[in-house]
């Protein structure tokens, strides 16, 4: 992981245990390796509050997730989370521990959110918090056409009237029980009629997932009035609406079920060569036709997830690059491997996410990689665009000595800074 260097375990330092909470100001203090799962079981069980954005895995770092963006289905709301935090104890490369904020040292704040670790180590995070609701409607509804799936999506997310949580994904049009039609239905006692799709559609189909929040005391015929009111506007195919009650801590910890039943068959271990993109709307039509429903249309064997996000809900002064267009999309491929992989396996999968990049960067789309990983400095440049010199300035403020994560290759020690 540290080629001659060192990886500092966050979770083991004592800070981390510290989990405080002013009401008053509603805000969470956290160490930056408390895990997101925790900080939610402490604020919604002892205080009934809980941060405004999420990831869909929650068993990641504070620190982790703020050195990258943070996203999931409340973004598109909220922002990431890197959007919700008004403070920050960093330790920079050169050696001091620093607090700063949007009005205290904000230049290494907006640096360290979204910088990759490249410019100091988060110790402690200042974290807003809302009230949270008691439960969550959450609800799947299908699409055989791209352009309704894009065309509601997008309108969830730019009405007054929406969802709390809206995500997006492509699924394989076949009885696969991980990337098809099983994969779909949120309890066991729903069902999934293939017999029920129209005649002639694709090889792959798309769904939005979505949750509206409510309390144990709302009327229940006005929760539903709601729900329909909403999804009335959508162009999803009749039939395949597919719904379910949880409460709202039960839906934010989802993921845990599939990591308990990835553990047991022993596929949690094993690589997982994901990859995760922003795309700009102008491009996402002929991203669907030429990647979704060509190269992937045989699915990933995991999810693949593809949801619009809204650029203005992002600070840009953050070290976080975006694509131009106000609306772009998330596309994550969250591949799993079988349970005692072949390397031919592996190097099959990352082949493909590599072909999967250069397919983009040949047809010309306004992309970024999240969560990226380049080999040389020229497409290091290359994913920074303009926002490069401002990235080696803050590097040479920060961190000279390039001390911090050299493994990203961004920088060397023999980077003249």
């Amino acid at each position: 992981m540290a080629h001659l260097g060192l990886i500092i375990d966050m979770k083991s330092m004592a800070d981390n245990k510290k989990i405080d909470v002013n009401v008053n100001y509603m805000y969470v203090d956290v160490g930056g390796g408390a895990l997101w799962g925790d900080v939610l079981k402490h604020c919604v069980s002892e205080y009934g509050l809980a941060p405004k954005s999420w990831t869909d895995y929650l068993d990641l770092t504070v620190g982790g997730t703020l050195s990258n963006a943070g996203v999931s289905g409340q973004a598109f709301r909220f922002g990431p989370q890197t959007s919700s935090v008004t403070e920050l104890e960093v330790v920079t490369g050169n050696g001091e521990k620093i607090v700063c904020s949007n009005s205290q040292n904000s230049q290494l704040f907006f640096s360290v959110l979204g910088g990759l670790g490249q410019f100091g180590i988060i110790t402690r995070a200042r974290v807003l918090l809302q009230p949270a609701p008691d439960m969550v409607r959450w609800i799947r509804v299908v699409y055989s056409e791209f352009n309704d799936f894009t065309h509601d999506a997008e309108l969830l997310i730019t009405s007054q009237e929406t969802f709390n949580y809206v995500e997006g994904f492509v699924f394989v049009n076949s009885d696969d029980l991980v990337t098809g039609w099983p994969s779909v239905p949120l309890n066991s006692n729903q069902s999934f009629d293939p017999t029920l799709l129209p005649k002639k559609i694709g090889p792959v189909l798309y769904y939005l997932e979505l949750v509206l929040h409510y309390n144990n005391h709302d009327d229940p015929s006005t929760l539903n009035m709601m729900v329909e009111k909403l999804l009335g506007k959508l162009k999803y195919l009749e039939h395949f609406r597919f719904e379910t009650n949880l409460t709202y801590m039960n839906f934010l910890l989802r993921v845990d079920h599939v990591e308990e039943a990835a553990r047991g068959s022993g596929i949690w271990a094993t690589p997982h060569p994901w990859l995760n993109m922003l795309i700009s709307k102008k491009d996402i039509d002929a991203f669907n036709r030429i990647v979704l429903q060509n190269i992937l249309k045989s699915g990933v064997n995991g999810p693949i997830l593809t949801y619009p996000l809204l650029r203005s809900k992002w600070d840009n002064r953050s070290s976080v690059v975006l694509p131009q267009d106000e609306i772009f999309y998330l596309v994550a491929l969250l591949r799993f491997t079988h349970t005692h992989p072949k390397e031919s396996e592996i190097k099959q999968m990352v082949a493909q996410n590599q072909e999967v990049v250069q397919t983009c960067i040949k047809n010309g789309f306004d992309f970024k990689l999240y969560f990226p990983h380049y080999e040389s400095t020229v497409e290091w440049k290359r994913h920074f665009g303009d926002q490069w010199e401002r990235f080696v300035d803050r590097k040479r403020q920060f961190d000279p000595k390039a001390i911090l994560a050299p493994g990203q290759k961004i920088f060397t020690r023999n980077h003249i800074l």
